[in-house]
């Protein structure tokens, strides 16, 4: 039987934890000019959180997309990693989850190794990352590590965060605003990860879900 600590926290990466645009835009920019095919490089960082099929599916024929995929994911290291920022609160959301006790966990939509290159090269130290999760597939991950706390920006996040039975905290700090995360079911709803703290101490201590 598997038993899981007291309280783990599970967050997104891509404009939850880190602010991934710039390095995305140059990897797309990259695979542009070595494929030939335009890619609206400034369109696809608006819509980041489901996977890069997706997004690859606007700018090249289906048959091409695994192809694509791949090729991507492999430049990627090089030109995705070190433009790539911490969001505000970042370094510190993870370090409240161990002050009250628990585990951090990123369950993320993106490439698993790629993920753990960007959570290095920023000195953002979570217990577990699992990759290649989108929305409600979030759920498988969230379940097997016992999160009881999914944070993360996207609509799809709120969607896993749910199925899991996981309390949903959203951010507006992606391609949805607040309105958007509340209508989807987020429990809570934060400025920023800045907040995120003073909300898991008061989490921690009650056991129950202030709205905010």
């Amino acid at each position: 039987m598997t038993t899981h600590p007291t309280l783990t926290v599970g967050f997104d990466l891509d404009m939850t934890l880190i602010d991934s645009r710039p390095g995305i835009h140059a990897a797309y920019r990259a695979l542009s000019a070595e494929t030939g095919v335009w890619i609206d490089a400034d369109l696809a960082v608006t819509r980041l959180g489901p996977p890069l099929e997706q997004e690859l599916a606007h700018w090249f024929p289906e048959e091409r997309i695994q192809e694509m995929g791949d090729r991507y994911r492999a430049v990627y290291p090089e030109y995705a990693i070190e433009p790539t920022l911490a969001m505000p609160g970042a370094r510190e959301a993870i370090e409240a989850v161990r002050a009250v006790g628990g585990r951090a966990i990123v369950v993320t939509a993106k490439h698993e190794p790629n993920a753990k290159l960007h959570l290095a090269h920023l000195g953002i130290e979570p217990d577990e990352t699992i990759g290649w999760l989108w929305a409600e597939a979030k759920a498988e991950a969230l379940r097997e590590h016992g999160a009881s706390v999914y944070v993360g920006d996207h609509v799809g996040d709120v969607r896993g965060a749910r199925v899991a039975g996981a309390c949903s905290v959203a951010v507006p700090t992606g391609p949805c605003d607040r309105d958007t995360l509340r209508e989807a079911g987020a429990d809570v709803v934060l400025d920023d990860l800045t907040a995120f703290p003073a909300w898991l101490a008061e989490y921690a201590r009650n056991g129950s879900v202030t709205p905010a």
